[in-house]
This record gives C-alpha cells, structure tokens and sequence, in this order.
C-alpha cells in the first residue's frame, strides 16, 4: 500500500511565512537527510539513474548495431540520434503532463512504454524496426524528467540545489555506467542482451515505484492544450529560461558528438580495443559524474556564475586536450581519457546549475520549465550526435573533435553576453 503525498511533512510550499518559518526550514532541511525522505531521495537518484541509461547504452555499441542491421557507416549517429530524438519528443508533449496529472500514475505508465520499447529493439532485426524501436525507448525514458521536479517539489528551498544536485548524480552515473555496461554485455554475449536486461530492468523500477513512490496531484487546473500554450509563453518569456537551455544544448551537443564518435576511433585502427576495453574507457570517463552534488552546493550558495563559466571553459578544454597527440600511444590515450572526465565534469556541473536555476522560478509551472529545459539539451545532443558520426566518417576525429570544441566556444559566447549585460545594468 502506498503512502499518500504530504507536503507538509517534506516541503515548505505549503507552511505560511512568519516566525516559524525559520524553525519549519530546519526540520525540513534534516528530514531530507534522515528517515523517509532519505530514502526516498536514493529511490528517485537510483531511478532516474536506471531510466536514463536508456538513452545512453547505444552510444558505445552503435557501430556493432549498425553493422548488424546493415546500416552504412555513415548512418550509425541514427542509432543514438533515434532514441535522443524520441526523448527530446516525450520533453516537449510529455514532461508538462506532470504540472497537470498525479506524477505517480504518470511516471509507472512511461516506464511500460520504455520498456515495450526496449524488448523491440532487442528482437530488431532490420533498421527501421529498430529505429522506431529507440524513439519509442526515448519516448518512455522522459519519465526521468517527470522525478527530477518531483525531487524539487520535496526539498525546501534552503537545499534544493543539495537535493536536486543528488538525484542528478543518480542520473549522470546512470549515464556514465550505461555506456561500459553496454560494453561489457555486448563483448560478452551480443547488444541484444543489453535490451533484454533493461527491459528487466524496468519491471524491477516499476515494482520498487508502485510500493515507495508517494502520490502528487498537481494543483493545475489546465487543459493539455492550455498546457501546451503555456508552454510557448513560458519559452518566450522566461530569459533565465532562454540562456540555461542554450549553454546546456551547446554542452550536450558537444558531449554527445564526443561520445558518439570516440568509441569508433577507440576501436578502429589507431587503437583496436575491443568492446570489453571501450567499456574500461568509458567507465573511468564516468568520474566527472561527481560534479553533480558539488555544483548544487555551489549554487545553493550563490556560485552559479562563475561555475557556468568554469563548466563551458572545461568542455572546450576537453576537445584541446584530445588534440595534443593523435597517433595511437599511450599518451594519446591518456589525453583522451583526461578529456572525457572533464567533459563529462563540465557537462555534468553545468546541467545542475541550469536545473537549479530554472527549479526556483515556480513551483506551479516547474514540470514544463524543466520540459523545455531538457527539450533543447536533447536537441543540442541528438544535432551533436548526427554532426559527429557524419564528420567522423568523411574526415576522421580531429575534425570531429574541432566541431566539438566549436560547440563550447559557442556556449561561452553566450554566456559573455549574459555578463556584459548584467554589467551593463550594475553601471547604469
């Protein structure tokens, strides 16, 4: 039997403003730390960590699935681009559901369709089964982003960033370890069990949701059209909104372009690895996974500034990094190693920063804030991802990663405006 919703006992959206408000904060702030709440912000981390693996276990193995549905190689980006596609999908139709209909209900109902779609695309057998079979995971997945504001909902405002920042370290390490599990199953038995064992996957997340998960009605009272609407009111209007989602595309479209081409460059002839090493790569690569808590804390404090800058600066670094040596040797692949860390710090610190800043705007409409948000980050990684198996296949990896750090020069030309601007108005 679940456990009805109350906001009382783990959020301070529902106490008034007075003297108490102080003594109601602290008690909050502990029962995050402690009891009920604690568990259920490792249920919602270890969750989104499962479900948005998903999106990611076709990263590495691309190239095996490609060649085994017959696929050129100049297609295999499609592979990774089919999946994020379907989620950017389910970001912009599905996500806002969760300002309109009991979260719960919702979030069980998205994990059945990624888990239809996860047994599809391991009985695949020609491209476009599998092709539709990857949106359709896509699609389901975004359940992930229907807990992340959920996780928001629960936490006071005094560590809201704390909260969010460890349910988005979940999500990241979800993300890091997909791609060497991926790996590893792949080497070991064939990508389609990598499918199969998600599929069981998701029957297990379902189970542990339907006895944990509180329920939360929203308190909207909108149609789905009316939804929508606001939505492009919310996207024209919302600058904070605006800016976050650029930096956050320009990252992801970098990190996916990175991580869609470095497994084929990885184990083709400069290297040779086989999956089992690719999967060792990625996996020490997934230690940037620790900047998600650290940049939480940073903007709980009121660092979201400067750590957006420091997180654009590291992902160009990273490319520069993979251009010190390109023939194969052991330093080369050192380079390459430290450079998908940082990547993967950067990219990481600066998505929790933007959630955290779009989280505080209002708690009525924050289910369609972050929609929008995830919706252009997943734009940024599906253009990222076609981009870079497109420049990989007709120029090879140096011009690839050059594309990579363009993104990142283009996010931190942004981010210099918002600067001068807000320069601009301290000086007037």
């Amino acid at each position: 039997m679940t456990r009805p919703f109350k906001p009382a006992q783990l959020s301070l959206q529902t106490q008034p403003p007075g003297a108490g408000a102080k003594a109601v904060a602290v008690r909050a702030a502990r029962s995050v730390d402690t009891g009920v709440a604690s568990r259920l912000v490792t249920l919602f981390a270890v969750t989104c960590g499962l479900l948005v693996a998903n999106v990611y276990y076709s990263q590495p193995i691309a190239g095996p699935i490609a060649a085994s549905l017959g696929m050129p190689v100049g297609a295999t980006g499609l592979v990774v681009t089919a999946t994020q596609a379907g989620f950017g999908l389910g970001l912009l139709l599905i996500v806002p559901l969760g300002d309109l209909i009991e979260n719960r209900r919702l979030v069980l109902i998205l994990i059945g369709i990624a888990a239809i779609g996860l047994l599809t695309a391991a009985l695949a057998s020609t491209p476009l089964t599998y092709l539709l079979a990857a949106a359709l995971i896509g699609l389901g997945s975004v359940a992930v982003q229907v807990l992340v504001p959920f996780a928001a909902h629960l936490a006071p405002e005094p560590i809201r960033g704390r909260v969010v920042g460890n349910v988005m370290s979940g999500l990241m390490i979800g993300i890091m370890l997909a791609r060497p599990m991926a790996g590893f199953v792949t080497q070991i038995a064939s990508w389609h069990a990598v499918f199969y064992a998600s599929a069981i996957g998701m029957g297990l997340v379902a189970l542990s949701l339907g006895v944990g998960l509180p329920r939360r009605k929203p308190v909207v009272r909108e149609s789905y059209a009316g939804l929508l609407t606001s939505m492009g009111l919310l996207a024209l209007r919302t600058r904070v909104l605006q800016r976050r989602a650029l930096y956050q595309a320009c990252l992801f479209a970098a990190f996916s372009l990175f991580w869609t081409t470095v497994p084929l460059l990885l184990t083709g002839p400069v290297f040779g690895m086989s999956q089992g090493r690719l999967a060792l790569f990625a996996l020490v690569g997934g230690a940037g996974a620790i900047a998600a808590p650290i940049a939480g804390r940073l903007a709980d404090r009121g660092y979201t500034r400067p750590a957006t800058a420091f997180a654009i600066l590291a992902v160009g670094g990273a490319f520069l990094l993979t251009h010190l040596r390109g023939d194969g040797s052991p330093f080369h692949l050192a380079c390459l190693i430290a450079a998908a860390i940082l990547l993967d710090f950067g990219m990481t610190a600066n998505l929790t920063l933007g959630q955290r800043a779009i989280f505080v705007l209002g708690a009525e409409f924050r289910s369609r804030l972050n929609g929008l948000y995830m919706a252009a980050f997943f734009v940024g990684g599906a253009a990222g991802s076609s981009l870079g198996g497109w420049i990989y296949a007709i120029a090879g990896w140096s011009w690839a990663s050059t594309a990579g750090c363009g993104f990142a020069v283009l996010a931190f030309g942004l981010f210099v405006t918002e600067f001068l601007q807000s320069t601009g108005r301290q000086g007037s």
